[in-house]
C-alpha cells in the first residue's frame, strides 16, 4: 500500500517501488485529490488502485501532457481513453473485490483493464479493433516485462463485447466502456445473480451510465434494477460497433 496522505511520500515511495517518473506521479496524487474530493473514489482498495496504476503509460505520446487531465483522449481508430474521474466513479460503483470475476468491453487503451488488475486477478476484456487490440496487447507486454506483473492477469480476446464471453461466464461484476441504447441481454444473462454491470445506456453521443443490479428471488425469477450513476448527467461515450463476418460493420443500436 503506498501512502496516500502525503504527496512527496507517495512520489518517493513509488520511485523505490516501481522506478516510475516522479513528475508523472505527482500529476497523479494531485488527480487522486481532486478525485477524491469530487467523491468519484470511495474505499481504500479503490484509492489503492488509481494510485498505482500509470495512466502515462496507456495514453498516445502526443497527449503525455494532458494523462492526468479530466479528459477523454483520442487514442485512434476512432476511440478514445475516458477520463480518469469517470474510470474511477465507474470502477467505485462497480464495487470490484478480491477473487471477483470481472468482465470489460471495450479495453481501449488498457488503462481501465490495468486499474481492474489492482483489485482482482481475474480480469477479462474484450476488444472490437484488431489493431488496436495489438497495440493494447503491446503496451501490456512490454509492463509485464518491466515489473507490472499484476497485469498478467488480464485475459484479452478480439471479438464483438455485444455477446460477452460465454466460455468464461459467469462474472460477478461487467464493465462496458462504449454506449449503446439498451443493456445486451447476452451480458445481463452471463451476470451473476447479486452481480453488477455498469454501463452507459442511451441514444448515441448523450449516455447516461448505468448500474445493472441482478437479483434472483425466491421464486427463482430474476430481476434487474437500474440506477443513474451521476443523478441524471449525460455522458457522451464512442458507440458499441458491431462485427459482422471480421469486419466492424455500424454498431448496436436498435
Amino acid at each position: 500500500m503506498p501512502p496516500m496522505d502525503d504527496r512527496q511520500a507517495f512520489i518517493d515511495w513509488m520511485v523505490k517501488t516501481r522506478g516510475e517518473d516522479p513528475d508523472f506521479l505527482g500529476q497523479r496524487y494531485d488527480l487522486f485529490l481532486n478525485t477524491v474530493q469530487h467523491r468519484d473514489l470511495w474505499t481504500d482498495l479503490n484509492k489503492r488502485a488509481f494510485l498505482m496504476t500509470p495512466r502515462e503509460e496507456f495514453v498516445l505520446k502526443r497527449n503525455l501532457d494532458r494523462a492526468y487531465a479530466s479528459d477523454f483522449l483520442d487514442i485512434g481508430y476512432g476511440v478514445t481513453i475516458s477520463g480518469p474521474r469517470l474510470v474511477a466513479r465507474m470502477t467505485s460503483v462497480l464495487d470490484v473485490q478480491k477473487g471477483d470475476k470481472v468482465l470489460e468491453i471495450g479495453t481501449g487503451s488498457g488503462f481501465q483493464s490495468a486499474y481492474l488488475c489492482h483489485l482482482t486477478d481475474q480480469v477479462c476484456s474484450i476488444e472490437i479493433v484488431q489493431p488496436l487490440f495489438e497495440r493494447t496487447g503491446g503496451i501490456y507486454a512490454d509492463l509485464i516485462a518491466r515489473g507490472y506483473v499484476e497485469f498478467s492477469a488480464v485475459q484479452r480476446k478480439n471479438d464483438d463485447g455485444y455477446y460477452g464471453w460465454a466460455e468464461n461466464a459467469p462474472f460477478d461484476k461487467i464493465i462496458v466502456t462504449c454506449g449503446i441504447d439498451h443493456v445486451p441481454p447476452p451480458l445481463l444473462e452471463q451476470l451473476k445473480p447479486g452481480g453488477i454491470m455498469v454501463i452507459p445506456v442511451g441514444p448515441p453521443g448523450a449516455q447516461h451510465v448505468l448500474k445493472v443490479t441482478k437479483t434472483l428471488g425466491a421464486d427463482g425469477k430474476f430481476t434487474v434494477a437500474r440506477s443513474d450513476i451521476y443523478h441524471g448527467s449525460v455522458v457522451p461515450f464512442v458507440p458499441f460497433t458491431k462485427l459482422q463476418d471480421g469486419k466492424i460493420v455500424g454498431t448496436h443500436f436498435n
